[in-house]
């Protein structure tokens, strides 16, 4: 008798363009102990499109009726971040399984009320900072818990992203701060994830939160939009180990390096990185110990990799990875990180780091 299949419900499925169509989609289809039994987009003709290109049974515009629905045990929610709140509620108070894309909602506040709501349903709840699925970080983290380079004294990340001056009228949305979708919450919120995750947390930190471009330009000729989202983050701090440690996310470059994190202990060094942000996998890890002349590539162990090897690299791999995660604990009933208190963590991070710029103080996190 053939295992029952997890079935899940995509918001965000839009065929033609989206998070959803880029990452969801293309790793659900690869896990066979899922069943994409519904999508979900804005209207009707795009969601019956959707259904016949991906072959789900189920078509909806309106995801209060998905997520209600009895043959849907998993819901994604892959669609902008001011829409979160509204749907992941819906679908926790359904009694469904959930996993939000990162940031979980538009501010601290969303974030904590979603995750009081999971922890009363018994589900698995996880968002969406898949980076720390990633085979290569996965390793790093391994190696710093096995002591690779002793006792670790300083750690530095960049991100630099090539930035848009010109953002069509559909992106436009994201140049308000409260909407919730910006380099701090979503560019440096997944880099940060990836330092604490393999590193450590954070005890203190001294921030600048900048807007550097103030003004896009739109597809409209002649037209402009305000800035008040951040385009530049720094951070500098000590991390609860006792290391330092320092960030710097930009997204204002014509012509970003990519992501790189640098690690060192008093037994050697750890570089990681990647031409892409850092969720997007492809990192290359390198390593050096003692009296080494030069970093050397790390291998990265097969049984870190939890998924078919037709998954493609780039935007679905490690998306892929999460959801092959996620199936575990639901099939076996155990709690699988990273949950929405993993995320309410992250915002309350967010919030300190934002706090200190404000201030122009060091702050204390809590």
């Amino acid at each position: 008798m053939a295992e029952a299949k997890i079935r899940v419900g995509v918001i965000g499925a839009n065929a033609r363009y989206g998070w959803g169509m880029r990452a969801h989609l293309p790793a659900l289809l690869s896990l066979p102990e899922y069943e994409l039994t519904a999508v979900c987009t804005a209207h009707p003709e795009s969601a019956e499109e959707s259904a016949k290109q991906y072959g789900a049974r189920l078509a909806f515009h309106d995801y209060q009726q998905m997520v209600t629905h009895p043959e849907i045990d998993l819901v994604s929610v892959a669609v902008k971040v001011p829409m979160h709140y509204g749907m992941v509620m819906a679908a926790l108070g359904a009694g469904k399984h959930v996993y939000c894309e990162w940031p979980l909602g538009a501010n601290l506040e969303e974030a904590e009320e979603m995750a009081a709501l999971a922890n009363t349903k018994g589900g698995q709840h996880l968002v969406g900072l898949q980076a720390r699925c990633d085979p290569a970080l996965l390793r790093l983290q391994e190696l710093l818990s096995e002591n690779y380079l002793g006792e670790v004294l300083a750690c530095n990340m960049t991100m630099f992203l090539p930035g848009l001056l010109q953002r069509g009228l559909d992106r436009a949305w994201m140049a308000d701060r409260d909407q919730g979708a910006n380099t701090l919450t979503i560019a440096t919120g997944h880099a940060i994830d990836v330092l604490c995750f393999c590193v450590g947390e954070f005890q203190e930190v001294l921030s600048q939160v900048a807007t550097q471009v103030p003004e896009w330009n739109t597809s409209e000729p002649g037209e402009q939009v305000k800035v008040t989202a951040a385009d530049n983050v720094l951070v500098s701090g000590v991390l609860t180990n006792g290391a330092v440690a320092s960030v710097h996310v930009s997204t204002v470059p014509w012509h970003g390096s990519g992501w790189r994190m640098e690690v060192y202990g008093r037994e050697g060094s750890i570089v990681a990185s990647s031409r892409e942000m850092v969720q997007y996998a492809q990192i290359q890890l390198q390593g050096a110990k003692g009296q080494d002349s030069n970093l050397a590539e790390l291998p990265i162990p097969e049984r870190l990799t939890w998924i078919p090897g037709e998954v493609p690299q780039g935007a679905p791999f490690n998306v892929a990875q999460m959801f092959r995660k996620l199936g575990q604990g639901i099939l076996e009933g155990n709690a699988v990180e990273p949950d929405f208190d993993l995320a309410v963590k992250r915002h309350k991070l967010l919030d300190i780091i934002q706090r200190s710029s404000d201030q122009g103080m060091k702050q204390s996190v809590t």
